[in-house]
């Protein structure tokens, strides 16, 4: 087996990567040996400026390079209507629809007792204080439409149907087993508009 230090470190580190097993790590850099140092050089600093500068707001846990992101920094979103998704990376695959105009609350995962992550672990205290200083009126509940985002879209339900909240979920364009971030805008778009009231 040809072993190069230098090329073997590339792929281990690249194969860390979610989704990258170790055929695409070796295409990946490969691509990079071809690359010019220039872009390469682009390419490692954003990586180091992405770890050292992306936070998470303060207010709704998405990605920003402030204390609030550009969607809670904006006047002109509705802070009445919030939408409830698992993780940073769903907020990119809902703005790509174009539509929704409302704003987000990460929650930072989901509940998956086989994973060792219940309620607790989740990121919920900030939904259950709008609700309860009467900041918000609609909720839209946009978990993956798996077993663990069906469990967790309950759970909010639960947690804040006492509140004079609207509760809705994301319609089911989203096929059940879905991961939102592999379906497309018009899906998506669909799904945010059919949204159907929780009870």
């Amino acid at each position: 087996m040809l072993k190069i230090k230098s090329f073997d470190k590339c792929i281990f580190e690249l194969g860390k990567l979610p989704g990258v097993g170790r055929k695409t790590a070796l295409r990946l850099a490969m691509h990079i040996m071809k690359m010019n140092e220039r872009d390469v050089k682009e390419l490692a600093d954003s990586i180091v400026d992405l770890k050292q500068n992306i936070k998470f707001c303060k207010e709704c846990g998405g990605l920003s390079d402030g204390e609030l992101c550009s969607i809670c920094a904006d006047s002109y979103r509705d802070k009445r209507v919030v939408c409830v998704v698992e993780e940073p990376k769903d907020i990119f695959v809902i703005e790509a629809s174009g539509r929704y105009k409302g704003v987000y609350h990460v929650l930072g995962g989901k509940i998956a007792p086989l994973d060792g992550i219940g309620p607790d672990e989740l990121n919920l205290q900030r939904l259950i204080d709008l609700a309860s200083e009467n900041k918000v009126d609609e909720v839209i509940i946009a978990t993956n439409p798996d077993i663990e985002g069906e469990t967790t879209a309950t759970y909010v339900h639960k947690l804040l149907k006492d509140f004079d909240v609207k509760m809705t979920r994301i319609a089911s364009g989203v096929p059940t087993g879905g991961l939102l971030e592999f379906s497309d805008d018009i899906t998506i778009l669909k799904a945010i508009e059919n949204r159907r009231e929780m009870y």
